[in-house]
């Protein structure tokens, strides 16, 4: 018995070393990036004040990362949190205005990350591609609330962990499409189970 805990704990103290190494080596906002790609493939329209904040949380460490330079992760990851914070607040007692807006930046982050995967981002182009990506997102998230929910936080997540993982890499694509429709299969399918259970 001794023998079989010393065993266990010695699995669980390796296993504890091997995740603080591999966090360590992994920048702090590259790290938050991947549980916001998975939380958004996965959570988006359960959860919809979690949209909101890590769609918050990607603008800010979008706008974050151009205004600060010069400045470490941490000053990035702090405005991004910051940002986050306020727009699941603004969730939470604001919805019908959130719902506007976060389709707007939704849709906006799209076209600009988009952008980035056609190598095809620049200045103008760039504002462009956040315009009518925002214009295209509101609607599409006013007219259909659940699915524009689910298809929008699909398509964030993807691209974010596309992003992470495979940037500016030949199979990009490949892997966006395939993790969007991982992510619209896996929210429509317990949207559904809901339905189911309420009647």
């Amino acid at each position: 018995m001794e023998i079989r805990d010393w065993k266990l704990e010695e699995g669980f103290s390796n296993f504890y070393l091997q995740t603080s190494n591999l966090l360590s080596e992994m920048e702090m906002l590259t790290f938050f990036k991947i549980l916001e790609g998975v939380a958004l493939l996965t959570l988006g329209r359960r959860l919809f004040w979690l949209f909101v904040a890590l769609i918050g949380f990607e603008v800010g460490a979008f706008v974050a990362a151009r205004v600060f330079t010069s400045q470490p992760d941490w000053v990035v990851l702090v405005v991004a949190v910051g940002v986050g914070i306020i727009g699941a607040l603004l969730a939470i007692f604001l919805q019908q205005l959130v719902v506007a807006a976060v389709g707007f930046f939704a849709g906006g982050y799209l076209g600009i990350a988009l952008l980035e995967l056609s190598n095809l981002d620049s200045g103008a182009l760039t504002l462009i591609a956040f315009i009518v990506g925002g214009i295209i997102g509101t609607i599409v998230i006013v007219a259909l609330f659940d699915w524009a929910l689910i298809g929008l936080s699909s398509l964030v997540g993807a691209l974010t962990l596309t992003q992470v993982f495979l940037p500016r890499h030949a199979l990009a694509l490949i892997a966006f499409v395939a993790l969007f429709v991982l992510g619209v299969a896996i929210q429509a399918g317990w949207w559904q189970s809901e339905k189911r259970r309420a009647r």
